[in-house]
């Protein structure tokens, strides 16, 4: 606990300071960092960007997973060897992820940029390079990388869902939406909302794709609150500056962590 709580505390007192890499003189500037950081326009676009990071990077893997454990859960022959294949994403180095969906979106050699030009199309894009899609590049691999982790909890919820509910619902002459909706649903109520939870602070966490991809840019259209942490304090020196983004950054983590114990606590 101490372990955790002292840097803490440490980073909320700094974030008082006009503490610099540089200059070794530390001064109590009260609230101007946080004053200089709520006032600066950078800093509402990278908070509308680790938004949409968030929303992108939790709602497209969790739907995508839930796809896919419901055919895994279909039981079809090969659908073992096809969930073991899936969680092969799940292991791999988030850096290594990175390097490859890099290469994949690459403008010049690029392997999604060689299919289209099979294709007939323009083969010529920087979609790491452009602010409109640069984002979406990063969403997409996060989407890659967790989609094992969300098909793995959803498969463990699905296989605990009551089969004579179900076949309960069919009786009364429900068809598979409605037992979709009135069944399993509700049956995975907590499992959803947990992972949803989880997912959430996951990425609010997260840096190493966008950093590994693109370093917060094309023209921070991918600056996230971690990135911009980072940049602040490895970058401009301003470790004072960086503290505050830090404790605005945990206060956000704090507010879905609460939400999460409590699931965790109902769940029990």
């Amino acid at each position: 606990m101490t372990i955790i709580l002292f840097p803490f505390i440490d980073a909320i007192r700094m974030s008082f300071t006009d503490k610099t890499m540089i200059n070794p003189e530390t001064h109590f500037v009260g609230f101007q960092n946080y004053a200089e950081v709520f006032g600066d326009p950078y800093f509402l676009k990278t908070m509308g960007t680790t938004v949409l990071f968030v929303i992108g990077a939790t709602a497209l893997p969790f739907i995508l997973g839930l796809v896919w454990a419901i055919l895994l859960n279909q039981g079809f022959r090969g659908a073992q060897f096809m969930r073991g294949v899936t969680l092969i994403n799940w292991i791999i180095p988030g850096t290594a992820i990175g390097f490859l969906w890099s290469w994949i979106f690459n403008a010049q050699y690029g392997v999604l940029n060689g299919m289209l030009q099979k294709l007939g199309g323009a083969g010529n894009t920087a979609w790491l390079g452009q602010t409109s899609t640069a984002l979406l590049c990063v969403v997409i691999a996060r989407t890659w990388q967790m989609l094992p982790w969300y098909m793995a909890f959803l498969l463990g919820g699905l296989q605990g869902v009551s089969l004579d509910q179900i076949e309960a619902a069919r009786m009364d002459g429900a068809g598979n939406w409605k037992c979709f909706t009135n069944v399993v649903v509700p049956s995975m109520k907590n499992i959803i909302v947990l992972i949803l939870v989880m997912g959430v602070v996951g990425n609010l966490q997260h840096f190493d794709l966008p950093w590994t991809m693109v370093q917060g840019g094309p023209a921070r259209a991918t600056t996230t609150l971690s990135i911009e942490v980072y940049a602040t304090a490895f970058k401009n020196w301003s470790m004072g500056k960086a503290a505050t983004v830090g404790t605005i950054w945990a206060v956000f983590l704090a507010c879905f962590s609460f939400v999460y114990l409590r699931q965790v606590k109902d769940t029990d």
